[in-house]
C-alpha cells in the first residue's frame, strides 16, 4: 500500500478540475447491477463525491465515505449546489463504521490503489447483503505518444526528486488485471471486467488544474511545483490547441458477493 496522501490540501482544484466519469460508465455498471434507482450504496474514498452524486442523481440512496473532512466538506457543497441527497461519512474504507449486510453496492472510483486492499475488500464484503455488487473503477489519463498527457508525464519526471507517493502498480495504460484477485480472494465471484477508452477536452488551465489536483504534483515541494506549472505553462502554449484533448481509460471490475 502507497504511503497516505492528502488530497484535502488539494479540494478546490480537485473539485473545479477533475471531469470525472462519463454517463456511459453509469450506464454499463447499471446493467450489471450497480446503480440502479433505490438501491443502497456505499462508496469507498468518494473524494468530493464525483461517484455518490452521479450514483444519487440516479435515485440511488448514497452513502460517501472519505477519511479527509475537506473533501467531504466540498461533496457536500457540491451535492447540495445540485439539490442531491448524499449521506456522508468521515471513515477509512478499511473500517467505515456502517452497518453490517446492510447495502445493495459498493462502489470504488479512482481509489483502491490507496487502500489497505485486502481489509477495504473484507469490508466491502462485511456491508454488502448477500448478492449485492462489489465494483472497482478507475479512470485513468492514457500517455499515448505526443500527447499532452506523455508531455506533462516528461515534466513530472524532470521536476520531482522523489518518486511519486502512488503504488508501483498504478501506471500510465490504465489496465490493472491484477484487481480481480483482491475480490476473488475475500470471496466475490461471478466477476466481469470491462474497458473502453475515451477523450476529455481541458482547457489549459483546466489541465493545470488537474495536475495540481493530482499526487504526482501536489506532493512536490512548493518551488518544484511553481517550476513544473512554469514549464507546463510554456509546453501547452507551444504545442496544444486551447482547449486540448487528453486521452482516458476506463477500466472496471464488478463482482457478487455470497
Amino acid at each position: 500500500m502507497p504511503p497516505p496522501v492528502d488530497f484535502g490540501v488539494v479540494a478546490g482544484d480537485y473539485a473545479r478540475h477533475r471531469q470525472g466519469y462519463p454517463h456511459t460508465l453509469f450506464d454499463r455498471l447499471a446493467a450489471l447491477g450497480v446503480g440502479r434507482a433505490g438501491q443502497r450504496i456505499v462508496d469507498l474514498g468518494t473524494g468530493t463525491g464525483a461517484v455518490a452524486r452521479a450514483l444519487a442523481a440516479r435515485g440511488a440512496r448514497v452513502t460517501g465515505v472519505d477519511p479527509s473532512p475537506a473533501l467531504l466538506e466540498k461533496a457536500a457543497e457540491l451535492a447540495a449546489r445540485d439539490g442531491l441527497d448524499v449521506t456522508w461519512c468521515e471513515a477509512t474504507a478499511e473500517t467505515t463504521g456502517l452497518g453490517t449486510g446492510q447495502f445493495d453496492a459498493v462502489l470504488v472510483g479512482s481509489a483502491w490503489h490507496w487502500f489497505d486492499r485486502p481489509r477495504a475488500a473484507a469490508e466491502a464484503r462485511r456491508l454488502l447483503r448477500s448478492g449485492g455488487r462489489m465494483a472497482i473503477v478507475h479512470l485513468d489519463w492514457v500517455a499515448l505518444a505526443g500527447s499532452v498527457v506523455a508531455v506533462t508525464l516528461d515534466l513530472v519526471a524532470r521536476h520531482r526528486a522523489a518518486p511519486p507517493p502512488v503504488a508501483p502498480d498504478i501506471g500510465p495504460n490504465g489496465v490493472y488485471p491484477h484487481w480481480p484477485a483482491d475480490l476473488s480472494n475475500a470471496g466475490f465471484y461471478a466477476l466481469e471486467l470491462f474497458g473502453f477508452d475515451l477523450v476529455q477536452r481541458y482547457p489549459h488551465a483546466g489541465w493545470r488544474g488537474r495536475m495540481r489536483a493530482s499526487a504526482l504534483v501536489s506532493t512536490m515541494p512548493p518551488a518544484a511545483k511553481a517550476a513544473f506549472e512554469a514549464d507546463l505553462i510554456r509546453a501547452l502554449a507551444m504545442g496544444f490547441p486551447d482547449p486540448t484533448a487528453v486521452p482516458h481509460r476506463v477500466f472496471a471490475v464488478v463482482a457478487r458477493a455470497p
